[in-house]
């Protein structure tokens, strides 16, 4: 008999569909306290989780019968996907459930930035406080909304603002620009066309890339009087930004449902008068958290009886079936098309070719799974896994193929990421069991380990750049760690440079402004 583990509270319809099945004991630890939640965990196949309960090294340990693991909500920050992958355990989430609810919350915040309805009602349910005149509002009607982020929520708002008469853009360089224009969306590849918009929401993953994407050098751009609202994820607006602009009046108005830490009961934003905040409430309808509930249980009975892992985070690495050598390939392969993916900046993908040894032929397949993953992580973040991402490539158009290349170097094997504007071609090889490096980036020689934070500069090779990118570096305080140069035929170099801190865009813009510089591009592995 099968056993599933509940370790946090979900909603009774969930219980209803576990109790159902007579093959599968179901042990509900939803009140258990966390100190005593291990001790129940031994004999467990599945477990399913929120965001109380962290899926770490210690619950792992206790859980030594694990296959699986369920959140049930859409975020993972609670598990450890490398200790699940390493001992064989698949993570799923479920990721549409709250779709809706997400959506309407989006709505009621719109609506509230044009009408600060909650201040308003506020100031008359606590202040006794009568004043029409105070709460003059904008009507939606015929106003801009600039869309950041056109998928499962963003498309769904998009419809719903239109029905209100507003001119709905949408901003979303990883999708077909057909997706907003059959919805009736103009769409742009143009961040600034959303800055020029009277209302502006945010619907992406939260990424390096879109972390801060709306910050202080963007919220300058907008109109005077934009009305800002944030139901995705906290951090993706920057906060202090967000403050600064409220304060000054460049923002009259932001409706906010996320922080970067929560819970945020003391955060300075809360003292600004013209701004409204919700305790991250994206999912809290009942009919979300019955679909969660229903969603995560049926996933558990599915991945209890070996069946099916639908949503599947994570491709299992069980050291006990997979070679190490192999293992060590497919986690390259995916370093690989993250770099290539980073060098092209983020551009929309066209096409991955995966290049490998024939030594390597029957794992093809795994191979171009985990180049697809290591390359549209930036984009689609946690939307991504080992199991839809073929099916995600598909989605956008993005032809694949892995395929045997004969040559010299027994080990090399080579990610190419091909955008409309580039190709970026990035090999790398295995020595031994578990030692990966890279060895060439479009051409020219390196050698590194595909790990940490890094510079690569395309230049000119003439006298003086060496000096005049470590000055720069020198003069914002960023250590060199090390430091690669390989030399073309042509005249030109690559540089890669291994740096201790994050590189801000403002730091690249001064790389790319030195005389000799061809690009620069940050990247971090």
């Amino acid at each position: 008999m099968g056993k599933i583990i509940v370790c946090d509270a979900i909603n009774e319809a969930g219980f209803d569909i576990l109790n159902l099945e007579k093959d599968i004991e179901v042990i509900d630890a939803s009140k258990t306290p966390k100190s005593e939640l291990l001790s129940l965990m031994g004999d467990a196949d599945v477990a399913i989780t929120r965001s109380p309960t962290p899926v770490d090294e210690k619950f792992l340990n206790a859980a030594k019968k694990l296959k699986a693991v369920v959140r049930a909500g859409v975020g993972v920050d609670n598990v450890d996907m490398d200790a699940c992958s390493k001992r064989g355990i698949i993570a799923m989430n479920v990721p549409t459930a709250n779709t809706i609810a997400a959506v309407e919350l989006t709505m009621c915040h719109l609506l509230n930035a044009a009408r600060k309805f909650v201040l308003s009602c506020n100031d008359l349910k606590e202040n006794r406080v009568w004043n029409r005149e105070k709460w003059y509002g904008s009507e939606l009607y015929e106003k801009t909304l600039g869309i950041i982020g056109f998928g499962n929520i963003g498309s769904r708002v998009g419809v719903r603002a239109k029905a209100f008469g507003m001119s709905v853009i949408a901003y979303d360089p990883y999708i077909e620009p057909s997706k907003a224009t059959d919805c009736g969306v103009k769409y742009t590849k143009n961040l600034d066309d959303i800055l020029a918009c009277d209302f502006i929401t945010i619907h992406t993953p939260k990424t390096k890339e879109t972390i801060g994407m709306i910050g202080a050098d963007e919220i300058a751009k907008m109109k005077d009087g934009v009305r800002l609202v944030n139901c995705a994820r906290g951090g993706l607006i920057d906060e202090k930004a967000l403050e600064d602009g409220l304060k000054s009046g460049k923002v009259a108005y932001a409706s906010i449902d996320v922080f970067i830490k929560e819970p945020a009961t003391d955060h300075p934003l809360l003292d600004i008068t013209n701004l409204s905040a919700t305790p991250h409430l994206g999912a809290n309808t009942n009919e979300s958290q019955r679909n969660i509930a229903v969603q995560a249980a049926e996933a558990a009975i599915s991945a209890c009886r070996g069946i099916y892992y639908p949503n599947a985070l994570n491709l299992p690495i069980n050291t006990d079936k997979i070679p190490a050598n192999v293992r060590t390939y497919l986690e390259m392969t995916s370093k690989l098309a993250h770099l290539a993916t980073q060098m092209n900046n983020n551009s929309a993908i066209k096409g991955i070719r995966v290049e490998v040894d024939s030594k390597m032929e029957e794992y093809l397949e795994p191979l171009l799974t985990f180049a697809l993953v290591g390359a549209l992580k930036e984009q689609l973040g946690d939307s991504i896994n080992y199991v839809n991402a073929k099916f995600k490539a598909e989605e956008r158009g993005i032809k694949t193929e892995a395929v045997i290349v004969p040559g010299d170097f027994k080990n090399l094997f080579t990610v190419k990421v091909i955008t409309d504007d580039d190709i970026s071609s990035v090999s790398g090889v295995v020595y031994g069991e578990s030692e990966g490096r890279v060895v060439n980036i479009n051409g020219f020689k390196t050698d590194f380990k595909p790990k940490g934070k890094m510079i690569l500069l395309k230049n000119r090779d003439i006298p003086g750049f060496i000096r005049d990118i470590s000055a720069i570096l020198a003069d914002e305080e960023i250590n060199i760690a090390d430091f690669r140069l390989g030399r073309g035929n042509d005249g030109t170099a690559l540089a890669v440079v291994l740096v201790d801190e994050h590189i801000s865009k403002d730091i690249l813009d001064r790389l790319n402004r030195v005389k000799a510089c061809i690009w620069a591009r940050y990247a971090a592995l």
